[in-house]
């Protein structure tokens, strides 16, 4: 019997034969395979395959959507990749599709919205802010939010499988961004320590930070509160706030800079006539920076990158504490993280909305709030301004960094990740909103009690959340209560995204090794022990400038180019023509005028706009600094080093896919062709589950036909468009076959 009729042999209909009693008959197999070139070997393949992976049952009708995966994704060349994409119940799905809806949410929602949003709103203009935030919102963020969405719920793969399915020169980006998330998982994890040390800290009557009579305090330490108590000295000239209590002026003037005193608040220089501000002579350092810096980092002066010091025991034991959180959370999977969000995606809410009430009832909370939203509408001149709000909203949203293509790889197929993408956008950028209210509200009331200006008090991420709020509590009653509700909450925020990210690489292993989804608690253990041990370093005296230096490099200007490369990916050399039929395939449908939004975005915007930043990122790029400390040269190689690693990832896979596509001897194309195995197999399986017909077919009798079956067939049906003509020929007598 020839191959050709062999697969004519096959009954399509289930209603007279189930074809797991389907089998190419061991006598005349030697026949058949010689029959066929080795390119077309695939289709035997396909059909002993599907055989022997399972026993499958028979003809499902149309109203059944629970249908799973077959296990079977044969490549062209002939060779099986079974258990890659693998059964949806071996590889995990979300319980329903709110805990879904909320791990995206708690992804999005981190950190950055409280620490640096509203910092980044009052730098750049206030109100005016945004209006380029929106904008890049709805024009670059979003769509790229969106599309990483249907990559994994689509392709049910983690970031480091589905790109090599997509395009096989492309397969080393998914890798790219594996190396970012674990780099941003290593220091990210220390500051949920940092936030677990506070906590612990703010057990007590009195907060450390309070005061500058602790032990870490040093002669610096100052406040405008402190000082105002010395107005009233006695002394000729006034006094000034040094080494913990009032000191004559002339005492102060002559130790530091040998001038003679003035006042409360000037020395006076003799030979040129000048007065000189007290507090141009020393740096001046609050108590709750130096408890920061010196009180739990155990930074002391000359700590740097050269000098790192001793191990600090007590933030190794937070950090280790900070691990084990992310252990219990993981251990099973999306199964025991999706219960978990349910408390830290919702907590971190009614702590904002808790702290909100009591900000705006304290005096001064107005001029915050004024200063937070008051519009500088010359700032929308400067591209500064444009950039900052792409890269807040980017970073804020999180896409490129494989998380969300992780996520939405266990959602059913046929979820709306549409509705989700739209709604998670906007909850993101309304929580962004809301914190600058609580933010700022708190420290115009810490102005006020200051009697400074509200500009003076302002600071931007670690200072804000470790310096300036926690100044601002201590001016309220019951002052640890509030410091224990903030940071749980930025605790809580910094424990979902630490999830995802950690997720994102454990998905990756079991992805690279299906058999390790057996050995769970190995797998979620290793990595946390090992994020653990990478994590040491950052605990260490001058730890936290290896800190400023992952965070200065991990995720910069490398995240932008990988995303750049993804939707140009998608858009250019996929084709959205395609990447909407699987949508459609997914049973998303828009109308016409919301599909053209999103393919101009993905086409045109999206890139455009990232291409922008990325270049602006570079013309503004300035070496690794931290307050008046510059990193040395080293450090800075160190970093570009780090950067740099999870572009070039991308260039050793893309190198084999070459290699082995010249000794193949296939045509170049093929690199830059996607899979149209798995893609068939990914659309039948959607289609069964969203119960939709794509354009592949307009018989409503398909509905007879079990998914499995829908699958074999389309396998054979799309053959034909690799232009063969056998496969024509395969196909014209698939098409006369009465089904």
């Amino acid at each position: 019997m020839s191959g050709l009729n062999r697969l004519n042999s096959v009954d399509w209909n289930h209603e007279e034969k189930d074809y797991q009693d389907i089998e190419l008959h061991d006598e005349n197999e030697n026949d058949v395979k010689n029959d066929l070139n080795a390119k077309d070997g695939f289709l035997v393949n396909i059909m002993n395959s599907v055989r022997k992976a399972k026993k499958v049952k028979p003809a499902l009708d149309c109203d059944d959507t629970e249908s799973k995966d077959s296990g079977i994704v044969p490549s062209l060349n002939g060779e099986h990749r079974d258990g890659e994409n693998g059964l949806e119940g071996d590889r995990g799905n979300w319980a329903n599709q709110i805990e879904f809806f909320l791990s995206c949410l708690a992804y999005a929602v981190g950190i950055g919205n409280v620490w640096r949003f509203p910092y980044k709103c009052y730098k750049n203009g206030g109100g005016v802010f945004l209006i380029p935030y929106l904008l890049m919102l709805f024009l670059a963020a979003l769509p790229l939010f969106y599309m990483e969405l249907i990559l994994g719920q689509f392709s049910q793969l983690g970031p480091n499988k589905i790109f090599g399915r997509i395009s096989p020169l492309f397969r080393g980006l998914g890798y790219g961004m594996l190396c970012i998330s674990i780099y941003v998982s290593i220091y990210y994890n220390v500051i949920i320590a940092w936030c677990i040390y506070y906590m612990f800290a703010g057990f007590t009557s009195k907060l450390e930070w309070a005061s500058c009579d602790n032990w870490f305090n040093t002669p610096d330490c100052y406040t405008p509160e402190f000082d105002s108590t010395c107005q009233a000295s006695p002394f000729p000239g006034g006094s000034t706030w040094w080494n913990n209590t009032c000191i004559p002026t002339h005492v102060y003037c002559q130790s530091h800079a040998h001038l003679e005193g003035f006042n409360h608040t000037h020395c006076f220089q003799r030979n040129t006539n000048n007065f000189v501000s007290l507090s141009s002579l020393h740096n001046r350092i609050s108590p709750a920076e130096e408890y920061f810096k010196r009180g739990m980092l155990g930074m002391e002066t000359g700590t740097d990158l050269d000098n790192l010091g001793a191990l600090n025991f007590n933030l190794v034991g937070c950090l280790l504490v900070a691990w084990i959180l992310v252990l219990l959370c993981l251990i099973k999977g999306v199964k025991s993280s999706g219960k978990v969000v349910w408390f830290t995606a919702l907590f971190p809410y009614v702590v904002l909305v808790i702290l909100l009430i009591r900000g705006v009832t304290l005096p001064g909370a107005s001029n915050g709030i004024y200063f937070f939203l008051m519009p500088k509408w010359e700032k929308l001149r400067d591209i500064t301004v444009w950039t900052d709000a792409a890269t807040q909203i980017f970073y804020s949203l999180g896409p490129g960094f494989g998380g969300l293509i992780t996520l939405a790889s266990y959602n059913k197929r046929n979820s709306n990740c549409q509705r989700d993408a739209v709604l998670i956008a906007i909850a993101n950028s309304a929580t962004s909103i809301f914190a600058g209210f609580v933010i700022f509200s708190i420290l115009g009331f810490m102005a006020q009690e200051l009697n400074v200006d509200v500009s003076e008090v302002v600071e931007g991420g670690t200072a804000l959340a470790f310096v300036a709020y926690p100044t601002a509590v201590t001016k309220l009653p019951v002052s640890p209560l509030w410091s224990f509700l903030f940071f749980s909450m930025l605790l809580t925020l910094g424990l979902d995204s630490q999830f995802t990210t950690v997720e994102t690489v454990i998905t990756a292993i079991y992805d690279e090794f299906p058999n390790m989804r057996n050995n769970k608690i190995t797998v979620v253990g290793s990595v946390c022990v090992i994020g653990f041990l990478l994590g040491v370093p950052i605990c260490l005296q001058g730890g936290y400038y290896l800190f400023v230096l992952l965070d200065w490099y991990s995720g910069s200007w490398s995240l932008i180019l990988l995303s750049v490369i993804e939707i140009v990916m998608i858009s250019w050399i996929y084709g959205l023509e395609d990447f909407n039929k699987d949508i459609r395939s997914m049973g998303l449908k828009t109308n016409r005028f919301v599909q053209m939004y999103w393919n101009i975005c993905w086409r045109f915007t999206t890139p455009i706009l990232l291409s922008a930043v990325l270049i602006f990122t570079f013309a503004e790029y300035k070496p690794a600094s931290d307050g008046g400390y510059e990193f040395p040269l080293w450090s800075n190689i160190i970093g570009w080093a780090i950067a740099i690693s999870s572009v070039i990832v991308v260039i050793p896979f893309g190198v084999y896919e070459l290699i082995k596509t010249w000794k193949n001897g296939w045509p170049l194309r093929k690199l830059i062709e996607f899979d149209y195995i798995w893609r068939t197999q990914s659309r039948a399986l959607c289609e069964a589950a969203s119960n939709t017909i794509t354009a592949i077919s307009d018989d409503p009798r398909k509905c007879a036909l079990s998914p499995e079956d829908i699958m074999r067939r389309d396998l054979l049906m799309s053959h034909i468009k690799l232009g063969r003509s056998d496969e024509k020929v395969i196909m014209s007598s698939l098409k006369s076959y009465k089904q």
